[in-house]
């Protein structure tokens, strides 16, 4: 079965539906608040990385796939520097949680959304440090176009990551906070443009988990989250 198979039928699979992605309440040392959140929406956007894609039909295996992602500017007031997949805040013009996503993705690295198909929506999560209640939108490639860092205010880089690496245990590390006592641990990914960890590691680590492309990996080892 193709990757892009394999990812549709999770997204309909009832067993999908009983196992949201893990809440990380507490693991940014804050509490969500659900009563005063906000909805935002995030683009989990795979695509084939092969130079020439075989026929219309997507057949890829998952380690022919990358997935986009950006790395927040430094001066932002919320997860500075971290690696974050395309997103933001609903806006009352968004027609839906995926509309937000393609626009939010195309205002930060250029992509065409036309050349995008919305798979479906994960459960919504809970982000504690900026109270946001955040819809993950899984997107395939379809027409792949170019993308850059549009304003350097918001990202400093846009990047693509081989899902070959990300799966690679060798790449592989658990991501430590230690703040006044307490210890907070998240999954981390080792890619070439950057570390990936805390709440975009968790989405990752979740959605490798339930769709069976986790190979094991060693969550002893361990590393100082990248603050």
């Amino acid at each position: 079965m193709s990757a892009y198979a394999q990812l549709v039928a999770w997204l309909h699979a009832r067993t999908f539906q009983r196992a949201a992605p893990p809440r990380p309440d507490g693991w940014q040392f804050a509490r969500f608040d659900p009563a005063r959140s906000r909805k935002a929406a995030v683009l989990i956007l795979l695509g084939d990385r092969r130079d020439d894609p075989a026929g219309p039909v997507p057949d890829a295996a998952p380690d022919d796939l990358d997935i986009l992602f950006v790395v927040r500017a430094s001066s932002l007031s919320n997860h500075p520097g971290q690696v974050a997949f395309p997103g933001g805040a609903i806006d009352d013009g968004d027609a839906d949680e995926g509309a937000a996503a393609l626009r939010e993705a195309q205002e930060e690295t250029g992509l065409d959304p036309d050349g995008i198909e919305i798979l479906g929506l994960l459960p919504a999560v809970g982000l504690p440090v900026s109270n946001f209640m955040v819809t993950p939108v899984l997107g395939w490639w379809s027409e792949q176009s170019p993308v850059h860092a549009v304003d350097s205010a918001e990202s400093e880089l846009v990047f693509r990551c081989p899902v070959s690496r990300l799966l690679d245990p060798a790449y592989r590390r658990t991501a430590v906070v230690r703040r006044d006592g307490f210890v907070s641990r998240t999954p981390a990914f080792l890619t070439e443009d950057a570390v990936i960890w805390g709440f975009t590691a968790m989405l990752l680590d979740e959605m490798f988990e339930q769709l069976g492309w986790t190979r094991p990996w060693d969550r002893s080892r361990e590393m100082p989250a990248p603050l």
